[in-house]
């Protein structure tokens, strides 16, 4: 709730001001990024309710692993222009990583979604 009236009241600050001006990079990373620190707050939220409410017995590893992924898209759309490349490729590797395992925890559950479906004494 906290990120949402920040985010709104300087959305409507910049607005009064006449200053807002979506082509200027800079004021665009800053609302975006606000944007996106929202939405990763939202999620990270959802999931701790969804443990606090029992539906789930453990935070689920998918559902971290994409805010990760959130949170790395955010810190790209927000970098620097001047970033080095070293850290461009930290970031890239990052991202592969998350990517990759997220893709493989699907996989796997997919496969056992699968198999109870062709297993007839896990239909019972």
């Amino acid at each position: 709730m906290v990120s949402l009236f920040q985010l709104i009241s300087i959305v409507f600050t910049l607005l009064v001001l006449d200053s807002f001006n979506p082509l200027d990079h800079k004021v665009f990373q800053s609302v975006f990024g606000m944007i996106m620190t929202l939405l990763i707050a939202m999620e990270f939220k959802h999931s701790i309710v969804r443990v606090a409410a029992r539906q789930d017995s453990i935070i689920q590893v998918k559902t971290v692993i994409l805010i990760g992924l959130i949170a790395l898209a955010r810190k790209f759309v927000i970098l620097d222009l001047e970033a080095s490349p070293g850290k461009i490729a930290a970031l890239a590797d990052a991202t592969l990583a998350l990517g990759s395992t997220y893709w493989l925890l699907r996989e796997r559950d997919d496969r056992a979604a699968e198999t109870s479906e062709h297993d007839p004494s896990s239909s019972q």
